[in-house]
């Protein structure tokens, strides 16, 4: 398949507009400031990148080079330095973007094996959308907020710490605004729409033995189907968000995947497809 590039793609053009306003949200809370120092301040940056490349296989040429050729051309289609890549050991799918001054993508087996190389194209789109829109300093605080504020002399849970407990909040909602913008940078990698959906409808349901009686086109009615919910229904789906999804660093797949097709048949995608796209200066 040929994909198209996007030089000097600006990550405007796929930033989702409730990742804005969370982003803006998140600057106002008081607190921040001192959180972003103090991380600084411990290189709790450093230790991240340290440990992720202690335990995991850092891909190139002669490592996974399938993989990282994968990666490789999907930097080429967001116009995007390489950050380093690894492949980590785990059961549980799942994929993910790090480090601040030095940022790599690492993806666990369980991943690998539960797509085919094309859909692999969403997921690493994913990851490196993260990095392409200068996520890793609020992803890696989010990873590590609540030793940040007790670092800080904070009762991070307490009640009484009303400022803490807004960070946390602010800091979760971002997180899951900046995940729909990740999404679309996958599918701008994968330019399919359906190779797209197909991934996240793998890493909601997992690998099975089953695989091939799964079906995207119900996963997508599913998808919208819960977003369409009204009645006592509507009221279920709000107490699930307030006992589970708000606490969540991720929103739920379906919802995901349900905003992803609205970008994708609001015009979104193909405008920047046709080359109508912010683009960074110089």
């Amino acid at each position: 398949m040929s994909r198209r590039r996007f030089p000097g793609l600006h990550p405007d053009a796929y930033t989702a507009d409730t990742d804005r306003k969370a982003m803006e949200a998140l600057q106002k809370v008081p607190l921040l400031p001192q959180v972003v120092q103090k991380f600084h301040e411990i290189g709790w940056d450093r230790w991240m990148y340290c440990y992720n490349m202690a335990t995991a296989v850092r891909c190139g040429p002669r490592q996974f080079g399938r993989l990282y050729g994968i990666m490789r051309e999907c930097c080429e289609v967001l116009d995007l330095p390489e950050p380093e890549l690894y492949v980590s050991n785990n059961p549980f799918p799942n994929a993910f973007a790090g480090g601040v001054e030095r940022p790599y993508v690492t993806v666990r087996s369980s991943m690998i094996d539960s797509l085919t190389d094309e859909e692999l194209f969403h997921l690493v789109g994913h990851e490196l959308g993260h990095i392409k829109s200068g996520h890793m300093l609020y992803h890696s605080i989010a990873s590590v907020l609540i030793p940040l504020l007790d670092a800080l002399g904070r009762r991070t849970l307490g009640v009484t710490d009303v400022v803490g407990m807004a960070l946390v909040l602010a800091f979760l909602e971002w997180s899951r605004q900046a995940e729909l913008s990740a999404d679309r940078a996958g599918l701008l990698c994968s330019q399919d729409f359906t190779l797209s959906a197909t991934a996240n409808l793998k890493l909601c349901a997992g690998s099975t033995r089953m695989n091939d009686e799964a079906s995207v086109e119900a996963f997508l009615d599913q998808s919208r189907a819960y977003q369409d919910v009204s009645g006592l229904d509507s009221v279920g789906k709000a107490l699930v968000f307030f006992l589970y999804g708000m606490r969540s660093t991720h929103p739920m797949p379906v919802h995901r995947t349900k905003e992803l097709e609205r970008w994708f048949l609001g015009g979104g995608y193909q405008r920047v497809l046709d080359g109508q796209y912010p683009r960074t200066p110089g």
